[in-house]
């Protein structure tokens, strides 16, 4: 049986796929926040603000593929 790359025969690698992504946005979440704090406490809040809105829309995004992968999970059970 030949599989295309990226597949598997119980979609597990599909799913897995999903969550990384997930965490990826995750972590980029929480680099923004670090950048947003260490903005703040140099008193530049101007980067700071731009740092958290860059934060708020990773969470965000994370947020929606952690649903995603969550539900495409919960179909392959």
């Amino acid at each position: 049986m030949l599989l295309r790359a990226g597949s598997s025969i119980d979609g597990t690698y599909m799913a897995n796929n999903d969550h990384n992504k997930a965490a990826e946005l995750h972590e980029n979440a929480a680099k923004s926040h670090r950048a947003a704090a260490e903005q703040h406490g140099k008193g530049d809040h101007a980067k700071g603000l731009e740092h958290s809105r860059s934060a708020q829309q990773h969470s965000q995004s994370a947020a929606k593929q952690s649903d995603q992968a969550n539900a495409k999970s919960q179909q392959q059970k």
